[in-house]
C-alpha cells in the first residue's frame, strides 16, 4: 500500500472521526490480512477488470461484424437491383456469411472466450478474494481512505455518510 504522510491505508479511525465517516463493512480489511495480501488480491481484480474490458471489445467486434454482414446483404440486393449481378454474386459468394476465422462466426468466438477463459477467470478471482474475506475493491477502498480529506463534504467515506 502506498502511504501519503499520515494517511496510511488500513489505519484505525482518528479519535475525532465519527463512526459514520468510516468505510462500510464491505470495504474494511478483515483482521490479520496483510498489506501484501491486499495488494496481491487487488492486482488479480485489476487483471479481471482488464479482461472485462477485453470481453466488451470482443462483444463489440461480434456486433459490429454482424452489422457489417447485414449491411453487406443490403448492398448485394441494391447491386442486383441496379443491374450489377456479377459484383453482387462476387460479394455474396466470397464475403457474405463468411467465417471470420476458419470454422467460426463471431458468436462462436465469443462463446469460446466466455467458456474457456472468462468464466474460469471469474471463478478463480472470486476464490482468491477469499484471502480478504471475499471483499471486492478492498485495495481501492483503502486507497480512498488514505487519500480523502476527512470532514470535507466531497470526501465522505460512503454514500450514506452524513455531511458535516
Amino acid at each position: 500500500m502506498t502511504s501519503t504522510g499520515s494517511r496510511t491505508a488500513g489505519r484505525s479511525p482518528e479519535p475525532s472521526e465519527s463512526p459514520e465517516d468510516r468505510p462500510d463493512r464491505a470495504h474494511r480489511r478483515p483482521p490479520g490480512v496483510t498489506d501484501a495480501t491486499v495488494e496481491a488480491v487487488g492486482k488479480v481484480s485489476e487483471a479481471l477488470e482488464a479482461t472485462e474490458r477485453a470481453r466488451g471489445h470482443l462483444y463489440s467486434f461480434h456486433q459490429m461484424t454482424g452489422r457489417a454482414d447485414l449491411l453487406l446483404g443490403e448492398a448485394v440486393d441494391l447491386l442486383r437491383a441496379a443491374g450489377h449481378e456479377e459484383e453482387a454474386d462476387l460479394l455474396e459468394t466470397e464475403v457474405l456469411g463468411r467465417n471470420v476465422i476458419p470454422g467460426h462466426w463471431t458468436f462462436q468466438i465469443v462463446e469460446g472466450y466466455d467458456d474457456h477463459y472468462y468464466r474460469p477467470f471469474l471463478a478463480a478471482e472470486e476464490r482468491v478474494r477469499r484471502l480478504v474475506g471475499g471483499l471486492r475493491h478492498l485495495y481501492e477502498a483503502e486507497m480512498k481512505e488514505a487519500r480523502r480529506t476527512r470532514g470535507h463534504p466531497a470526501h465522505t467515506a460512503r454514500p450514506d455518510t452524513p455531511r458535516p
